[in-house]
């Protein structure tokens, strides 16, 4: 049974929140199926207009641009991890098993039980893994950042961040470990599906090979600065 529960995203994103609405509702299913199947390059708003038998007009009123409307889904996504790691840290005072939940969140997200009925998280999860860098490797990076477009990704990894200053707060490089750690999970998914040989892991029980491998990392790292400071 899909929970009932609505995001608040950055408002300069869009005109009209897909999420207030039945249309909107249909907007993002129909987006997340079409991005997947066409890829980001070759989506438009008018082949999703076709795919929705709606009219281009209309998807204009909720968002301006293509580029806007997956950076939605991707602060979407952002907001759907930390809420998972909210609630699977909640009352937990031991912080080695903090980040080892974080860990599992990070890369069983799009497995968890639906927040919505009108987003599919797996197929959504496809598109973060093969588009969500077109978000802000762009030129207007910096203008969208002001905008606070990257709020949802930034405070998901100060999430991770405090985790990690909680088990070692000498450690100094916690924000660029805790951002390395989500494009590590993604990246080693991406790699295992297409490009196998810039990967040690298999693609028999890949999702567990990955969260052993990233909780080594993170380990390893953490505790080998704080024994040799």
């Amino acid at each position: 049974m899909p929970l009932k529960l609505n995001f608040i995203l950055p408002e300069k994103l869009f005109l009209k929140d897909p999420q207030e609405s039945s249309y909107g509702h249909r907007l993002l299913t129909h987006s997340i199926e079409t991005i997947d199947a066409l890829g980001f390059e070759s989506f438009t708003f008018k082949k999703l207009a076709t795919r929705m038998e709606s009219s281009e007009v209309s998807i204009y009123r909720y968002f301006e641009n293509k580029h806007l409307l997956l950076l939605y889904l991707n602060c979407w996504y952002w907001e759907w991890v930390s809420y998972l790691i909210e609630i699977k840290i909640m009352n937990l005072s031991d912080s080695d098993e903090k980040l080892k939940r974080a860990i599992h969140c990070m890369i069983y997200a799009s497995k968890e039980s639906k927040l919505t009925d009108y987003i599919n998280e797996e197929t959504l999860f496809q598109i973060i893994m093969k588009e969500s860098s077109k978000t802000y490797h762009i030129a207007s990076v910096d203008q969208e950042n002001k905008y606070g477009f990257f709020r949802p990704y930034k405070e998901l990894v100060g999430r991770i961040t405090q985790i990690i200053e909680e088990i070692n707060p000498n450690y100094k490089y916690s924000k660029s470990l805790a951002s390395t750690l989500f494009d590590l999970v993604n990246n080693q998914i991406f790699f295992t599906q297409h490009l196998p040989k810039l990967s040690s892991l298999g693609k028999k029980n890949t999702l567990k090979q990955l969260e052993k491998m990233v909780l080594h990392f993170a380990n390893a790292s953490i505790k080998y600065k704080s024994a040799n400071q």
